[in-house]
């Protein structure tokens, strides 16, 4: 005998759980269902960052998406805060994007202002600072800094308490949460669906697929195509620190305890979650010319992780047109859109379909029809 669920959520990590905390609702009638730690979980390559500024070339309404998520955070870490207990450590106070060099300050000015001159962008207020002006936000860089760009739209907070909170707050509100579940198949049968998993079958009127990388092979089961793939990244901790920092920056930041994270690395390794020294002392030199403070510092530990990507980097959001109860979810930024993945795309699967607001992020973009 299978259980029965209105919706299953497939996924556990940073989007599935925002989805799934956005129909907690539901209560006993939603589920979670996730592969377990033998996943290749993107959110162990995740540096915590809530990151607006230059977002959205190419697709100006990711701009827009990412600018409303960034809006919505207070709300969504204030009702994780009331409903899980959780302090998630928000902090919104700007970010900045350092330059070593005039010319890769000139060229990043350059890249920003293209970005915001494409038709139907939503506009920023993005402030490009010399080394002087630079100085004065982040006391303590390097000689070798030229200057940077600053977005007070920017932010960070600790993802490991994020990921908690939402499995903690979806479990208090009654919803299932199902461990060692990994899904091997989805059937669409009448008028919902039966999930083979590693723990049993189960049934649904709804599915979501959140399961990140995994999204490939189960998509076309409904109707779908996700075309994503692995992209490594890797993260240096050093040891805690006195305070230094005050905001983020896009490859370093201080942990609301103190730890100091460095994240500076895009590979395409498939999936290969091994460690490349060259690559992480490359890291650490780029970062002790930006703050000399951190060439003292002990490495606590270093790990890699494999981000979700798809051809053009944004996020695919579908529902299927062969079965309308199966919905999509899948992006690289997974901290970033997690509020707007709760109080925007978890509403549209409750009511059955998504707004024309959505249509920039199928998958037809890439001029693949969706399966029959």
């Amino acid at each position: 005998m299978r259980e029965s669920f209105e919706v299953a959520v497939i996924g556990g990590g940073l989007v599935g759980a925002a989805v799934a905390f956005g129909l907690r609702s539901l209560g006993p009638k939603l589920a979670m269902l996730d592969e377990g730690d033998v996943a290749f979980r993107a959110a162990r390559g995740n540096f915590g960052l809530i990151w607006v500024q230059g977002k959205g070339m190419g697709l100006a309404p990711y701009g827009t998406w990412t600018q409303r998520s960034a809006s919505e955070w207070p709300r969504l870490a204030a009702e994780l805060l009331r409903e899980a207990g959780i302090d998630v450590a928000l902090a919104q106070p700007g970010g900045i994007h350092v330059c070593l060099t005039p010319d890769e300050l000139a060229q990043r000015a350059a890249a920003l202002e293209a970005l915001q001159a494409q038709s139907g962008f939503r506009r920023y207020t993005v402030e490009v600072l010399d080394r002087a002006g630079l100085a004065k936000r982040l006391p303590g860089i390097g000689t070798d800094v030229a200057g940077g760009t600053y977005c007070p739209l920017d932010g960070h907070c600790n993802p490991l308490k994020v990921l908690r909170a939402l499995h903690l707050a979806i479990a208090r509100a009654g919803g299932v949460c199902r461990a060692g579940h990994g899904v091997v198949s989805i059937t669409p049968r009448g008028n919902g669906y039966v999930l083979e998993t590693a723990g049993g079958p189960i049934a649904a009127e709804k599915v979501v697929l959140a399961a990140g990388l995994g999204n490939a092979a189960l998509a076309p089961m409904v109707g779908i195509k996700a075309p994503v793939r692995p992209n490594k990244g890797q993260i240096i901790a050093l040891e805690r620190m006195p305070r230094f920092l005050t905001m983020p920056l896009e490859t370093i930041r201080q942990t609301d305890e103190g730890t100091v994270l460095i994240g500076d690395s895009k590979q395409d390794c498939g999936f290969d979650e091994s460690l490349d020294v060259d690559v992480l002392a490359a890291m650490a030199a780029r970062a002790a010319r930006v703050f000399p403070v951190l060439a003292a510092a002990r490495v606590v530990r270093a790990w890699a992780g494999l981000r979700v990507l798809c051809a053009d980097g944004f996020p695919i959001y579908e529902q299927s047109a062969a079965h309308p109860g199966a919905f999509l979810a899948t992006c690289h930024s997974g901290v970033t859109l997690a509020a707007v993945h709760a109080y925007a795309f978890a509403p549209a699967v409750a009511a059955g379909a998504l707004p024309e607001s959505f249509k920039p992020f199928v998958a037809r973009r890439f001029d693949v029809p969706e399966t029959a």
